[in-house]
């Protein structure tokens, strides 16, 4: 064969396969972030104006959100609705952090007129976590939009049932505009709160990570706490219960100042229980709750001993940091950064007591849980949900001890929450 007619038969084949490639990325069978792939992913906010539009069409609407209320194109859901000459929003409403998400954590945001919008803009951490009729006389229906990060201790789903219930009591409808849980929707773990421990880490009988969306959480809290709202969840197109974060084509939007990845996400239902401790979580660093240590501590050991445990879909770095601000601001501090080799593995609330047992274990001298309040009641057991797990490590039972007491009570919540479940 003629070598001009076999370089002609390569360039065509050649053209062929690389037709093939573009045709399939077209089609969505590239590797990004999940687009594509199945039904059109759409969230709750998209669903809701175009398709259920009726909902505020023509009426007075109340918007409780912050930064992550915005839609793949990353708008605003407050300058969308605000700009909207079909809708007319009247007052946003803020939980910890703040409409604009400014706030850091614990702070308290007085009531403001936002610059942007000239809207009044009503706190709901603070003094006054549940709506007054007073802040709603203005509102034909009020409207939850906020990206939960799938922990029982994040204060937004808690803000989302104390709306709830003064939306019933006034007798408004209550709107929730779905998003995904960046944990998925299939892991279920740790120990259901025990109401006697209930607070505003925790106001509600359900395990350290719920496995669901900030929809079906209302759908549970609204039947069996009973709260009785007239609830509609929008849901949200193209969801599945085994998707991450990251395999959604959602960017990453910080839900609130110390929470800036989906890693930190992912480590947060067992890196914040070290809050109930005075060893510092990481905050004031690039690294909340991945970044673990104390100025007492020394961080080979603590990563030695930790990965001697062979925890699965994790390892521990020896690390040093100084935090900027929070526990031991200033003060250089040794520890550990956890790194998730595998999350479909990766258990992160029996890793987080393995690292609060570890360093109580190691430094008995130094290390301390939170204080007890005038009830008995250390922040540990807030977060936690419970006493037993904490004086469980006071007397030296092992985690998979403690992990296997929670296991009857997480079956029983399980049962329940099958019934909340929209997307299956």
């Amino acid at each position: 064969m003629k070598k001009w007619l076999i370089t002609l038969l390569t360039t065509v084949l050649v053209l062929s396969s690389l037709s093939a490639v573009f045709a399939d990325n077209g089609n969505g069978k590239s590797n990004g972030k999940g687009k594509g792939k199945g039904k059109k992913f759409e969230l709750g906010v998209e669903v809701l104006l175009n398709e259920e539009k009726h909902l505020i069409e023509g009426k007075r609407v109340g918007l409780i959100t912050n930064p992550t209320g915005v839609d793949q194109e990353l708008n605003s859901i407050v300058d969308t609705l605000h700009n909207d000459p079909d809708t007319e929003l009247t007052a946003l409403y803020g939980p910890e952090h703040g409409v604009r998400g400014d706030a850091q954590a614990g702070q308290y945001v007085d009531f403001y007129i936002d610059e942007k919008t000239g809207l009044p803009v009503y706190s709901l951490y603070g003094p006054t976590r549940k709506p007054s009729p007073e802040m709603l006389e203005d509102i034909d229906v009020l409207l939850f939009d906020i990206q939960d990060v799938g922990t029982r201790f994040y204060t937004y789903i808690y803000t989302m049932a104390y709306a709830m219930e003064a939306a019933q009591e006034n007798d408004i409808p209550f709107v929730v505009l779905d998003r995904p849980n960046p944990l998925s929707g299939l892991k279920v773990e740790g120990p259901v709160l025990d109401m006697k421990y209930a607070s505003f880490v925790g106001n509600y009988a359900i395990p350290l990570r719920h496995g669901m969306t900030v929809g079906e959480l209302a759908k549970l809290f609204n039947e069996e706490f009973e709260i009785g709202a007239d609830l509609t969840v929008v849901e949200m197109n193209g969801w599945k219960r085994n998707m991450y974060y990251d395999d959604t084509p959602l960017e990453f939007v910080m839900p609130s100042p110390n929470m800036p990845t989906l890693d930190t996400a992912l480590v947060y239902p067992g890196g914040a229980l070290i809050e109930g401790t005075n060893v510092s979580e990481g905050r004031g660093t690039t690294k909340p709750f991945e970044l673990i240590g104390a100025p007492f501590m020394n961080a080979d050991d603590v990563a030695r001993a930790l990965n001697d445990l062979n925890l699965s879909g994790v390892t521990f770095r020896a690390a040093s940091f100084t935090p900027t601000f929070s526990k031991h601001a200033g003060k250089l501090s040794h520890g550990i950064q956890i790194h998730i080799t595998d999350r479909d593995t990766f258990k992160p609330v029996e890793t987080g007591l393995h690292i609060v047992k570890t360093i109580h274990d190691m430094y008995p001298e130094d290390f301390q849980f939170r204080a007890e309040n005038s009830a008995g009641i250390s922040f540990f057991d807030n977060l936690i949900g419970n006493s037993w797990i904490r004086k469980g490590i006071e007397e030296g039972r092992s985690v998979e001890d403690l992990v296997s007491q929670w296991q009857g009570d997480l079956s029983e919540f399980n049962n329940v929450r099958k019934q909340y479940l929209i997307y299956k």
